[in-house]
């Protein structure tokens, strides 16, 4: 029998896994979640759930998620003798089902009043018999890598580990552009970690049309000689190929072809940005079309709205980035290499990233390193020792991270960010505040920046059963709701519509969609129910999860 392994990425938004064959090392088969199991958009709605409900339920709903991404890797569960995961620090620590309160609060007196002790986060190997509900055999070894701090997770370690960063001769900075953005500045010798809480909008949620890169997502878009641009839309494999050609004014028929579209990616989001801000279709804070959105076809559109969430995202990774610089007593503008690490970081157009913030816009040379967190994933399930890598280099960065949250530099930098996306603020004036501010100025003009894609990266590497996307992550949970009148201002008020109602039967069954929820940040269906009958977290107590 085969001696096979998984690697598994956790992200905020989703999970990748791939098992792999010990002996070769090649990667048999991929499989991609286009949700996340718990409830909520970020790891503080992860927390923040967590938390309510309790951490063993949270636990319980990672785990299974982590169960239905083996299955959907179509190998023999008994072959799997190694699992190793990667992720940020709240992700690993629910599924660990270990303390996570000291992720939600700051400060020493603060946990100490409320008696919180930080748990032991450095690398472990265990045995899946002490973590039910994975689905593998309880002899099956887990590896789970050492978190940096609170906000710097294994992620974080594997971005660095992962690219040639660590070799440069001048200044680079990294990023994992996610949800939650990890990035680090390399600068003589010195490492300078961070992570700023970017937002959904960076991977394509929390946008009207958006969606995590999956097939039929737009994920970058071309403008043609005459009015239009060219749509590169994700196929079933995740390359881009051609798509139809649109109008941002004004929706448009879609032309005669194969190439199916659902919805548009967070690097279609930034390409989308770029092209609409280069050729006039926006002015900040503003959308310039007769509808105030852009079309993308038919039905997708982006919206004013979408705008001010995508602005928001960008902002954070930007002040996060200036202020890493500042730290470091050097400007923006002096990076000359910059490293482009996730998802996002892998189907970016680099020089439109460029132009909307998302990267220095004078580096000279920019490296798309691809999903690094799968990547460290895969190296620890063929090399476990690697570990000790892991915890050498997290000790390191211990000595020099930087806190964003307590940064007045990094605030500073995000109210000039807000205002230039959600008031229109004029560069010149961005660049007087920043000025007095005792901030370093830096260019807005695109430097035209040699370009390095990983060529061995993840989207050739599926491995020889293929690439399989899993729809769902979670599960649907149901709860007959005694007292409920079946009025539905529940499921009309829900954001993600995540419920469904069957009002035919006594009392009335409610079915929620646990990855669709915001989570217990939201509560708009307990807010307007009539009754006071909707409690959000009942759901979770009265269905056990299996």
């Amino acid at each position: 029998m085969e001696q096979l392994g998984v690697a598994m990425d956790i992200g905020t938004s989703g999970l990748r896994a791939q098992a792999v064959d010990l002996a070769s090392g090649k990667v048999i088969s991929t499989a991609i979640s286009l949700t996340h199991p718990l409830p909520g958009a970020n790891v503080v709605d992860h927390l923040h759930f967590a938390l309510e409900v309790g951490v063993s339920t949270a636990t319980q709903i990672l785990r299974q998620a982590v169960r239905t991404m083996v299955h959907h890797l179509r190998i023999p569960v008994a072959s799997i003798r190694r699992l190793a995961l990667c992720g940020n620090t709240v992700q690993l620590s629910l599924f660990q089902g270990i303390e996570v309160r000291d992720l939600a609060y700051t400060g020493t007196r603060k946990l100490a009043a409320l008696g919180i002790v930080a748990p032991d986060r450095h690398g472990i190997i265990v045995n899946a018999g002490t973590l039910p509900g994975l689905g593998v055999e309880k002899h099956c070894a887990v590896i789970i890598p050492p978190a940096v701090c609170p906000t710097i997770g294994a992620d974080g370690l594997a971005m660095l580990l992962q690219s040639d960063i660590l070799r440069e001769t001048q200044t680079a900075l990294i990023t994992d552009y996610g949800t939650n953005a990890e990035m680090a500045l390399y600068h003589d010798g010195r490492i300078i970690t961070a992570s700023a809480a970017a937002g959904p909008a960076i991977e394509g949620q929390q946008i009207a049309c958006g969606m995590l890169a999956a097939p039929g997502a737009v994920s970058d878009l071309q403008p043609l000689d005459a009015s239009g641009y060219r749509l590169l839309v994700l196929d079933e494999a995740m390359q881009p190929v051609q798509g139809p050609v649109v109008e941002l004014e004004r929706p448009s028929a879609a032309e005669s072809t194969s190439v199916l579209v659902w919805g548009i990616t967070g690097t279609g989001v930034v390409a989308l940005l770029s092209e609409a801000l280069r050729g006039g279709h926006i002015q900040l804070p503003y959308i310039q079309t007769p509808d105030s959105r852009l079309h993308l076809g038919q039905k997708l559109y982006f919206s004013e709205e979408d705008l001010q969430e995508a602005g928001k995202a960008i902002g954070a990774i930007r002040a996060g980035h200036v202020t890493l610089c500042h730290n470091a007593g050097i400007g923006y503008g002096d990076v000359h290499a910059v490293y482009m690490a996730g998802a996002a970081g892998t189907y970016a157009d680099p020089v439109k990233a460029m132009s909307v913030g998302l990267l220095p816009s004078s580096a000279q040379e920019v490296h798309q390193v691809g999903n690094t967190s799968l990547k460290m994933a895969r190296e620890l399930v063929l090399a476990p020792s690697r570990l000790e890598a892991m915890e050498q280099l997290a000790e390191q960065l211990r000595v020099d991270h930087c806190v964003l949250a307590a940064s007045d530099i990094f605030k500073k930098m995000y109210m000039l960010e807000l205002s230039f996306w959600s008031e229109g603020l004029p560069m010149t004036a961005y660049r007087k505040l920043m000025n007095r501010y005792g901030i370093k100025e830096f260019s807005m003009k695109v430097a035209s920046p040699v370009i390095q894609r990983d060529e061995q990266g993840e989207r050739r590497q599926w491995g020889r059963l293929g690439l399989q996307i899993v729809a769902d992550a979670g599960q649907t949970l149901s709860r007959a709701i005694a007292g409920c009148s079946a009025c539905s201002c529940c499921v009309q008020a829900c954001p993600q519509s995540a419920l469904e109602l069957e009002g035919d039967v006594d009392p009335p069954l409610m079915r929620l969609c646990q990855s669709r929820c915001a989570g217990v940040a939201c509560k708009r269906c307990e807010q307007v129910c009539p009754e006071k009958v909707m409690v959000l977290s009942d759901f979770f107590a009265a269905c056990p999860l299996g």
